[in-house]
């Protein structure tokens, strides 16, 4: 089936038209239009050198008019010519069909930013036959006419929303078909083996041959750890698109808004030495080494004196316990605190930090392997901020550190893996060939699914929901 029979027949090449910038006062503003009859479209309200001669890609200068009413109307002129009203002074580009984003013929006009003029050149259109684009309508048809994969669209928007450079770079190179030239190895290797599966279905007096069972069984082998390779970037991917979520955990006066204060670079959380100053959490999104880091200062955990103090107090625990990493900050100048406040932190997600280092260190703390810092000096910042990063991104030794696959991505993988998985285990215990190739067509669909090689109606429209209007 096309890819293109996704849409409803109606909207496989009508013409929509939308506001690609987004919206207020700006410079510039840009109007996309995509569809059959753009050029056409344009050319209606337009001043200038015919858009039907102006060569895909030129940039080229004209006037966006409004037809005004017949001047006999108002000033008794027995011609009844009609009076243009110049909207704007525009740059247009226009691309010929297949050689657009979409794949379909295509205009952009770039006016003078500004909700009233780009409203207005926006009616102009939608009177001339284009109707508004809906979110990621634009990348959708990109899709559907194979201009890009599935996963090359979705890189679309991660691009967009990427907070940080390395967010970036990582869209970036799934856009490129860094992702999807995976997935197309992984595929090859299914569809070899299947393929010799399906020829023992053929020939069922002779079954699989030992040495060609063999050699299928390593082919699988090889499969199912690049499916888990894959696998090992799900948590990059989440962190790259949602951030890291870390929590400063503590008793009054560790350090913990001085902590924030430092690794944000400026002071954003009052820094007090009189006990419960921060009452409630106070988060900010940092760029650590590349990697979006949400980061919430907490209220001191202590034997509150007030009921406004306890609440700040139950909503840090909340918030820890939801946290990625807990970073429970001590004062190294005072002893070890005898009580349990931190007991019910799970320590695997917990990391210990010694401030106020540039102080003599209390004996308690001898042979603690905990992260010295100073927030006043910032002595050991630079290691810590190292440590985040690392717990946020995993070892990157194992995969493309710009390799970085998404929550949906994941769940189609490990289908994959699971259906792969059964149809090693029956080609050992010598299943009918037929049982084997079931299998090996569920893994090769659900890895499929990735790239939207196979039919994925269900998910499309989950997907292009997350965009903006006119992308």
């Amino acid at each position: 089936m096309s890819a293109r029979n996704h849409l409803p027949a109606a909207e496989l090449n009508d013409l929509i038209a939308a506001v690609a910038t987004p919206p207020g006062r700006g410079a510039v503003a840009m109007i996309r239009l995509s569809g059959d009859g753009a050029i056409s479209a344009v050319k209606s309200i337009w001043r200038g050198r015919s858009p039907e001669s102006i060569p895909d890609g030129l940039q080229t200068f004209g006037r966006i008019v409004e037809k005004g009413p017949p001047r006999g109307c108002c000033e008794r002129d027995v011609s009844g010519s009609q009076q243009d009203e110049v909207v704007d002074e525009v740059m247009l580009v226009v691309r010929r069909a297949p050689h657009s984003f979409t794949g379909e013929e295509t205009a952009e006009i770039t006016c003078h930013g500004g909700i009233l003029v780009t409203r207005r050149i926006l009616d102009l259109l939608c009177a001339v036959g284009a109707r508004p684009a809906g979110p990621g309508e634009f990348t959708r048809r990109a899709f559907e006419n194979g201009k890009l994969d599935l996963a090359e669209a979705e890189a679309v928007i991660d691009l967009i929303n990427a907070g940080t450079d390395l967010a970036r770079r990582s869209a970036a190179a799934q856009l490129s078909g860094r992702l999807s030239a995976e997935i197309a190895r992984l595929r090859e290797d299914l569809i070899w083996v299947l393929a010799r599966t399906e020829a023992a279905i053929d020939f069922p007096d002779e079954g699989i041959d030992p040495d060609l069972g063999a050699e299928l069984e390593e082919r699988i082998v090889s499969c199912q750890e690049r499916i888990r390779l894959l696998l090992n970037s799900e948590q990059r991917g989440r962190v790259l698109r949602e951030g890291f979520r870390v929590a400063i955990l503590g008793l009054p006066n560790a350090g913990k808004s001085s902590l924030l204060n430092a690794l944000l670079g400026y002071d954003r959380a009052i820094v007090s030495p009189e006990p419960g100053t921060t009452r409630d959490y106070i988060e900010e999104t940092i760029d650590l080494g590349g990697v979006p880091v949400r980061l919430t200062d907490t209220a001191g955990l202590r034997d509150a004196a007030c009921e406004v103090e306890r609440e700040g107090m139950q909503r840090s625990r909340q918030l820890a316990l939801a946290a990625d990493l807990i970073l429970i900050l001590q004062d190294g100048s005072q002893p070890p605190p005898k009580s349990a406040v931190f007991d019910d932190v799970p320590p695997q997600r917990c990391v210990e930090v010694l401030n106020k280092s540039d102080l003599p260190q209390h004996n308690g703390w001898a042979g603690c392997g905990a992260v010295r810092i100073s927030c006043r000096t910032g002595q050991g910042l630079q290691q810590l901020v190292s440590l985040i990063v690392r717990r946020a991104l995993g070892d990157l030794s194992v995969t493309d550190p710009l390799l970085a696959v998404g929550a949906r991505h994941a769940h189609a993988l490990r289908k994959a893996l699971e259906r792969i998985g059964r149809a090693a285990a029956e080609l050992r215990a010598g299943q009918p060939p037929e049982i084997v190739a079931l299998d090996l067509r569920g893994s090769l669909e659900a890895a499929g699914e990735v790239v939207g090689a196979t039919n994925v109606e269900d998910v499309l429209s989950n997907i292009f929901s997350r965009f903006c209007i006119g992308k």
